[in-house]
C-alpha cells in the first residue's frame, strides 16, 4: 500500500520547482493533487504533464476571494482536502537602509499572510469534516537566523515557523497536524533571481554567490527539490500523526537546532 493512498492534497505555488516536485511525489504515493498557482497556464501545463490525478486551479494567496474560491473548487473537485502544503513564497534582499515598505508588504502578503489564510480556509473544511488532516508549511533556514541583506525574507520565514507552532497547538485538538519544513539552499530557476541580488549588493560576479553557498553546505552541494520530498511525504502520512508544531531542517547540515 502506498503511503498516501486515497488522500487529497492542495499544494500552493505548485506550477514549478519544489511545489511541482511535491505534487509528483504525492501522486506516486497514491494521492490526488491540486496544482494551485497564480500562473494558471503553467499550472495547467504542470497538471497535464503529471497526468491522471492532478488538477490545476488558479490561486493568488494575497487575495482572500481567490483563496476562498480555490479551496472551494478543490474541495468540490476532489471531495475534500486531507493535505495542505503552503509552498507559495517570494524572496527579496536589500540592506536595511534600502528596504522599501512596498517590498516588505509584498513579501509578508505572500509568505506570511498567504500561509496563515490558506491554513485557515483549509482547516475550516478539515474541522467540518471531522477527519483531521495534515498541513505542511514551507519555512527556511533563513527563518532560524538573521542575514545581513535578507532581513525581510528572514523575518517572514521566522513568522512561518511561529505560525506553525501556534496553529499546530490550536488545530491538533481537531486531529489536524501542522508542521513545517525548513530547506537550506535549494537549486532551481529561482536562484537566478537570488544570485542577482547578491551580485548587486556584494559586488559578486553572476553565479559566484550560488557557487559559494553550495560549497559551504556540509553535505557538499546545494539541495534539490527532490531532496525535500521524503520529509514532505512523511509529514503528510499517518506516520507523522504524533508530530505537532515542529519545523524540520532538510538542508544538508547547514543549520542545527
Amino acid at each position: 500500500m502506498r503511503r498516501l493512498d486515497g488522500k487529497r492534497a492542495l499544494i500552493t505555488g505548485a506550477a514549478r520547482g519544489i511545489g511541482l516536485e511535491f505534487a509528483r511525489a504525492y501522486l506516486a504515493e497514491g494521492a490526488r493533487v491540486a496544482i494551485c498557482d497564480i500562473n494558471i497556464d503553467a499550472a495547467q501545463k504542470a497538471a497535464e504533464g503529471l497526468g491522471e490525478g492532478a488538477i490545476a486551479v488558479r490561486l493568488d494567496v494575497t487575495d482572500q476571494a481567490s483563496i476562498d474560491a480555490c479551496v472551494a473548487t478543490v474541495e468540490d473537485a476532489l471531495g475534500g482536502i486531507d493535505i495542505l502544503v503552503n509552498n507559495a513564497a517570494l524572496f527579496t534582499a536589500a540592506p536595511i537602509v534600502e528596504i522599501t515598505r512596498a517590498d516588505y508588504d509584498r513579501i509578508f502578503a505572500v509568505n506570511v499572510a498567504g500561509t496563515l489564510f490558506m491554513m485557515q480556509a483549509v482547516a475550516r473544511g478539515m474541522v467540518g469534516r471531522g477527519q483531521g488532516g495534515k498541513i505542511i508549511n514551507m519555512a527556511s533556514q533563513a527563518g532560524r537566523r538573521g542575514e545581513a541583506l535578507v532581513s525581510v525574507y528572514c523575518a517572514s520565514k521566522a513568522a512561518v515557523i511561529s505560525l506553525t507552532q501556534s496553529a499546530g497547538l490550536n488545530l491538533i485538538e481537531h486531529g489536524i497536524n501542522v508542521n513545517a519544513i525548513a530547506p537550506g539552499v535549494v537549486d532551481g530557476e529561482h536562484w537566478d533571481g537570488v544570485d542577482a541580488f547578491f551580485a548587486k549588493y556584494e559586488n559578486k560576479a553572476p553565479g559566484q554567490k550560488k557557487k559559494e553557498v553550495g560549497e559551504a553546505v556540509p553535505f557538499g552541494r546545494m539541495g534539490t527539490a527532490a531532496d525535500l520530498t521524503g520529509m514532505a511525504i512523511f509529514l503528510a502520512s499517518s506516520e507523522a500523526d504524533y508530530i505537532v508544531a515542529q519545523t524540520y531542517n532538510v538542508d544538508g547540515g547547514n543549520w542545527m537546532s
